[in-house]
């Protein structure tokens, strides 16, 4: 059938409508990444708007000559790995179970869990009973304080409820196979997209997590790279604004420490992640549609 133009005008409306929104989503992070290498006298004054300008590194040296980053980026990976694991063990089974129709009182659990989406105890309730479990200052704070999301097991059994042929449990139940052989060797297999999701979930949320930390945490070997990278950004402007008003050189050199290594901070807390996103892209939008728009 031969396109009409109104066929034809939609078509190219649709393009020019997505290109906007490509330049959009595309120009902060092109301007981060040259304002991390550009002059910051060309950053503030607007000298540079796309491309670097009076390209330099000296903001990526300066993070990466504190000691401190690269214990944040080992400690971050293993809060981020291990962290999703535990995440992954307890989400996963939950949901599948809360999506077996015969599970009984599953109702009930479920809402018991919403009901802890609506209310909690709140910070200091939370640091208090924390701090009597021995868990304030401890590896695994970080890991078991946030071990499951209630949306994400919503999320999970509802993919459940779709990917899983019924028909398909019903005759491995008949030959005999067992409800945790069922999960590993036929629900697993066939929701692998929500696995990348949930993954990609929890692991994006280790790895920007700070909050929890600054909060519970105060070994500095144990910070994660979030909270390491919030110090020098902090400390680094503070210093600029406390400065004595006598020394205008020292205060601007200190103005301008602070601006490049502002840009430098954001690249090295979201490279990769976003290294790692393309590679589970098409898994991520298979998950993210089906658990949430069908069962």
């Amino acid at each position: 059938m031969t396109p009409t133009f109104l066929d034809k005008t939609f078509e190219w409306a649709n393009r020019l409508f997505l290109l906007a929104l490509l330049c959009i989503v595309l120009y902060p992070l092109l301007y981060v990444v040259s304002a991390s290498i550009s002059d910051p006298v060309a950053v503030n004054s607007g000298a540079m708007w796309l491309f670097p300008r009076g390209i330099t590194f000296e903001g990526f040296w300066r993070v990466f000559d504190n000691r401190d980053i690269w214990i944040g980026y080992r400690n971050t990976f293993v809060y981020t790995a291990a962290g999703t694991l535990i995440n992954l063990l307890i989400t996963l089974p939950c949901a599948y179970a809360l999506a077996r129709r015969d599970m009984a009182g599953r109702h009930f659990v479920m809402g018991l869990l919403l009901f802890t989406m609506f209310f909690n105890g709140g910070l200091i309730p939370t640091y208090l009973l924390v701090k009597q479990l021995g868990l304030v200052d401890s590896f695994w704070i970080l890991l078991l304080i946030n071990a499951a999301s209630v949306w994400n097991i919503i999320v999970t059994r509802t993919f459940f409820h779709s990917a899983v042929p019924r028909e398909l449990e019903e005759a491995a139940e008949i030959d005999g196979c067992s409800n945790f052989r069922r999960f590993v060797s036929i629900a697993l297999p066939l929701s692998l997209p929500i696995v990348a999701v949930m993954a990609l979930f929890y692991g994006v949320g280790h790895w920007n997590q700070y909050f929890t930390a600054m909060i519970y945490l105060s070994d500095r070997h144990l910070f994660p790279l979030q909270l390491i990278l919030r110090e020098i950004l902090v400390m680094n402007e503070m210093s600029a604004m406390m400065m004595d008003g006598s020394d205008m050189e020292a205060m601007a050199e200190q103005a301008r420490i602070a601006d490049i290594v502002k840009y430098a901070v954001m690249i090295v807390s979201a490279l990769p992640l976003l290294v790692v996103y393309p590679f589970v892209q098409r898994l991520f939008v298979k998950g993210v549609l089906i658990g949430s728009l069908k069962g």
